[in-house]
């Protein structure tokens, strides 16, 4: 996945809510840029910190810069929300991931469920797969943990997913490590007890699991390697 617009490197000043933060660029000029994540942002936030921003003309938008990646110790991190979706799709559409063939349509934002849209609903020979993909920016150690805070609306997808298992589809949960710097994926289970424990029943029901590191730069983000991971729950 290509940035549509080459991105411009600025320091981070403040992020004062979720969804807005104040950056210096190169000369000096004071700009407010769109974050596009409303977690906790756990390590990514810190004043002072390089982050690249993408520009935009768009008379429809308030803000004219968008905050995509932040440097934490010499390497880039997405913070996004919006993209580890399109990542993944450009992955699925070229036939990159192994554990998710064979399948002859990727048709992303599918209802199904009680009020719930499926990131990807892959139709095949072997029948209806559904992917549900969530975007893991922090990390304690060398593991890339989820969640960062409590999260109910993720715990509901576990939920879904396992009602799926139960009508006879496949359903994967596919994580995807929105930084270089981790060697494995685990949960967060002191942050969130209950999706740790809706994973496991999910899990134990039949729901995939699958977590893909990325390579990040200033010009593009596209699927990693398959990365291994603790099921049991991080304390620390």
């Amino acid at each position: 996945m290509r940035f549509q617009t080459q991105l411009i490197p600025a320091t981070l000043i403040r992020r004062y809510n979720r969804f807005l933060s104040d950056m210096r660029l190169e000369n000096g000029e004071v700009v407010r840029a769109h974050c596009p994540n409303p977690g906790a942002m756990t390590g990514l936030k810190d004043e002072g910190a390089i982050c690249w921003l993408e520009p935009n003309d768009d008379p429809k938008k308030k803000l004219k810069y968008g905050w995509r990646l932040v440097e934490v110790e010499g390497q880039c991190v997405n913070i996004d929300t919006s993209l580890p979706n399109r990542i993944v799709q450009e992955a699925l559409e070229a036939r990159l991931i192994d554990e998710l063939l064979p399948y002859d349509a990727v048709l992303p934002e599918q209802k199904y469920s009680e009020n719930s849209r499926i990131d990807f609903l892959l139709r095949g020979p072997a029948g209806d797969t559904y992917v549900e993909v969530k975007s893991v920016t922090m990390k304690r150690g060398r593991c890339a943990v989820f969640p960062d805070s409590v999260t109910t609306r993720g715990a509901k997808h576990l939920a879904d997913l396992e009602q799926m298992v139960k009508s006879g589809h496949r359903a994967v949960m596919l994580y995807l490590v929105s930084r270089m710097d981790c060697e494995e994926f685990g949960l967060a289970g002191d942050i969130d007890p209950k999706y740790a424990r809706t994973f496991d029943a999910a899990r134990e029901a039949g729901v995939e699991v699958l977590c893909f590191g990325t390579h990040i730069s200033p010009t593009d983000i596209v699927l990693g390697k398959a990365l291994p991971i603790d099921k049991s729950p991080q304390a620390t």
